[in-house]
């Protein structure tokens, strides 16, 4: 099937429509709900999805207080941060969602968010921006450099921030210490109006091959790579495989598990493989790719 694409210049147009195309593909983004005080104290609380963790050596968070696309002004977030370089980056989750698009409503400088939003600040330990004490963690983190992108509407500007302490709620940690991710409950942002929640019903989980390396997508037999029933994405699940299934297991599990599919349909050899392809790929969507394996290679086995 012939994919067709539509292909853009972003120079040729408008920034508002290129804003939209980014922010409408590139998610779901982490939100970076962002502490900062001005000269003479005032809190400002404000939240930015151009965000992310860079580094772990030093702990590197960056954000990005991005120039309005209509006025050209700038945040509160960059004033302040050029002023006071300090912020606590409070992490958003499904609870307090609604109080943080609150506090991202345009108030005049001066007009604390905490109070706008119900939130409740607590001192921080090592800078003075207050912590969001709803947030379930909370980085302190001094701001060593603002790179500035640009000077039209639409640019942005870097805050390159290292975390000097982290507060977490114990009760989102593991018994290990770690952050459960069905406790912490975290959401991001998507184009528009959409927001994206991490519970249960979005997440699942894929072994990242960091100390193993998979058999690949070109050691993949010809005749399972051509399937009209697996995807490329199945195969990808395929080929992180260490190694395939030797003989023994495949006999076995046709003959424990397959036996009924292969005695139904012993005189109609290509409905068999369309099945035993179908039953992979059922078997790949839970996670048991030696099964799937065994399930393809019995095709050919014996």
């Amino acid at each position: 099937m012939t994919t067709k694409m539509k292909t853009i210049n972003p120079k040729e147009i408008s920034v508002p429509e290129l804003h939209r195309l980014l922010l409408g593909s590139i998610g779901p983004r982490p939100i970076a709900f962002a502490s900062t005080i001005d000269e003479e104290g005032n809190d400002n609380l404000a939240p930015f999805s151009f965000f992310n963790v860079f580094s772990a050596n030093p702990p590197i968070l960056i954000f990005s207080p991005a120039r309005s696309g209509r006025t050209n002004t700038t945040k509160d977030t960059y004033n302040n941060v050029k002023k006071i370089p300090e912020v606590v980056i409070n992490v958003v989750n499904y609870d307090i969602v609604h109080q943080m698009s609150l506090a991202s409503s345009p108030f005049p400088p001066g007009v604390s968010e905490f109070v706008k939003a119900g939130f409740t600040p607590l001192d921080s330990e090592t800078i003075r921006p207050k912590r969001v004490a709803e947030s379930p963690v909370q980085f302190e983190c001094k701001v060593i450099e603002v790179k500035e992108l640009g000077t039209e509407g639409g640019a942005g500007n870097l805050v390159i921030c290292e975390v000097l302490k982290l507060h977490i709620n114990e009760a989102v940690l593991t018994e290990e210490g770690g952050i459960d991710q069905h406790k912490i409950d975290l959401v991001a942002r998507m184009g528009g109006n959409w927001y994206c929640r991490a519970d249960k019903n979005s997440m699942f989980e894929i072994e990242k091959p960091i100390t193993t390396i998979g058999i690949g997508f070109d050691n993949i037999p010809e005749d399972i790579r051509n399937s009209t029933i697996l995807t490329g994405n199945d195969l990808g699940q395929l080929g992180n495989i260490e190694e395939l299934p030797n003989e023994t297991e495949v006999n076995e599990y046709k003959l424990l598990e397959l036996s009924d599919l292969f005695i139904s349909l012993e005189d109609h050899p290509e409905k068999l493989e369309e099945e035993l392809h179908k039953k992979a790929k059922e078997q790949l969507k839970e996670n048991k790719t030696k099964e799937a394996w065994m399930t393809l290679l019995a095709f050919n086995n014996g």
